[in-house]
């Protein structure tokens, strides 16, 4: 039968999900809120989430890291690394080691978020350092300010180069970043004009780009007054984002896809669930922090509504996988596997991102997931808590077979695991060389149905 949203009662959904009998707080529920709101995590953390308060949790995944965290000094170090190759084919690994290793793994998730929602492709920028900046800003606002975001990547050089708007000039506006400011970022189809669409790329004239920085060009500006969504006014750019923004579908519209995005693929949700969370971010000033931690403490979220109800991205399959199980990887190696199963982060394919859901699985798409896996499995690089799996499980105590099987599948899997494989992966974890028997168990796990499912 067909998921209906319209027998979902909205205030139902979004109150606060509290434990109890039949839906108690306990480990496959806090790796649900950690797999969803991050990339999934170790024994440990899981262990220690279930033993706090899932308000504790969410708390934790908000926090604010400290100014000297180490792992900020060390990632900064990589990228002038990386940005003085002056290749942006080299930001990917970058990247893949900040999701893998990152001890803010919601605000690395909520990055990936808008790298989809605000896609640039370094085919066309071709310029590492303006895709870098590009998504320190996206990461500086995932989980704050939605105008300023706007805002900042309105006058973003890899986005003016991206979409054309570089070259906008008052004797002849263009209109790509214009319509894909309404129509993607900010508001979706059937909320605005044609109309709305011409006197908008008249806001943004004189936007430019120069030496690899945004430069206002008054002389190119056409400061004439348009209409913008009923109302008249000598716009600027700005002052055509915060009209824009007014609108009251510009909130349905960003809940929509936060919820696609964290909760659940398909179908859409209708504006009558949605507007609890839009309600939430018209009182936040489009501050999405609040609706975010709405999603996560919700009944809805907690439920059979949205468990197992998304498809991993290839991101998520494969650093997913690692941070289960402590792991650490060549990230080159992990960036070329993504790249090869359709997300190539720095380099989606169209200024819609990436479809997600469903346009992730095909037959095509699941071997070439099992092959990664394999690549993965077999790379002499990779390690499981610094070790191997065999060593990793006997630290939880967690090395008999059968135990090994349900603590992986605890870890890993969104849904249970079916009995009859279950007692296959049991049988192949007794076989032989332990270490190369655990590591068969987990490729044979990677590969089942289940684990594509988030």
């Amino acid at each position: 039968m067909a998921f209906d949203w319209q027998t979902i009662d909205p205030e139902w959904s979004w109150s606060e999900y509290a434990p109890r009998g039949e839906a108690p707080w306990n480990a496959e529920r806090a790796s649900h809120l950690l797999r969803r709101a991050g990339f999934a995590a170790g024994p440990d953390t899981v262990r220690r989430a279930a033993e706090l308060s899932p308000k504790e949790v969410i708390d934790g995944l908000f926090a604010d890291p400290p100014d000297d965290e180490p792992f900020e000094r060390e990632s900064r170090d990589l990228s002038g690394a990386v940005l003085a190759t002056g290749d942006a084919k080299n930001l990917a690994p970058w990247w893949f080691h900040r999701m893998l290793h990152s001890p803010q793994p919601l605000r690395e998730k909520a990055t990936l978020f808008w790298h989809g929602h605000f896609a640039t492709s370094a085919d066309k920028v071709n310029d590492g350092q303006l895709m870098f900046e590009q998504n320190a800003l996206l990461r500086e606002h995932a989980l704050g300010d939605f105008t300023a975001m706007v805002q900042g990547i309105s006058r973003d050089p890899a986005m003016l180069i991206y979409l054309d708007s570089a070259t906008n000039r008052k004797s002849h506006p263009n209109e790509n970043y214009a319509r894909e400011v309404m129509e993607l970022f900010c508001l979706g189809e059937g909320n605005y004009t044609e109309q709305d669409v011409r006197q908008v790329a008249r806001c943004f004239t004189g936007w430019e780009v120069r030496r690899k920085k945004f430069r206002f060009n008054a002389y190119q500006f056409d400061s004439g007054e348009k209409t913008i969504l009923g109302e008249t006014a000598a716009f600027t750019g700005e002052d055509a984002v915060r009209r824009i923004l007014e609108e009251p579908a510009s909130p349905r519209f960003i809940a929509r896809k936060l919820v696609r995005f964290f909760v659940r693929d398909e179908p859409d949700a209708p504006d009558t669930l949605l507007e609890p969370l839009a309600e939430q971010l018209r009182n936040d000033n489009m501050r999405v922090g609040g609706a975010l931690r709405r999603i996560f403490a919700s009944r809805l979220f907690f439920s059979a509504h949205a468990a197992a109800q998304k498809v991993r991205s290839p991101v998520e399959l494969l650093v997913g996988l690692l941070r289960a199980l402590d792991g650490s990887a060549n990230v080159r190696v992990l960036a070329d596997a993504s790249d090869q199963l359709g997300q190539a982060v720095f380099r989606p394919p169209s200024v819609k991102g990436w479809d997600g859901g469903r346009a992730w699985i095909n037959s095509a798409t699941l071997l070439g997931r099992a092959n990664s896996v394999r690549r993965l499995l077999n790379d002499e690089n990779t390690r499981f808590g610094r070790g191997g799996l065999v060593e990793l499980a006997r630290r939880f105590d967690q090395s008999e077979p059968s135990r090994f099987v349900r603590w992986l599948a605890t870890l890993l899997l969104a849904v249970p695991l079916p009995s009859d494989v279950e007692r296959q992966l049991v049988r192949l974890a007794e076989r032989g060389e332990q270490e190369t028997n655990f590591r068969e168990v987990l490729y044979s796990m990677a590969t089942l149905p289940e684990f594509q499912l988030a």
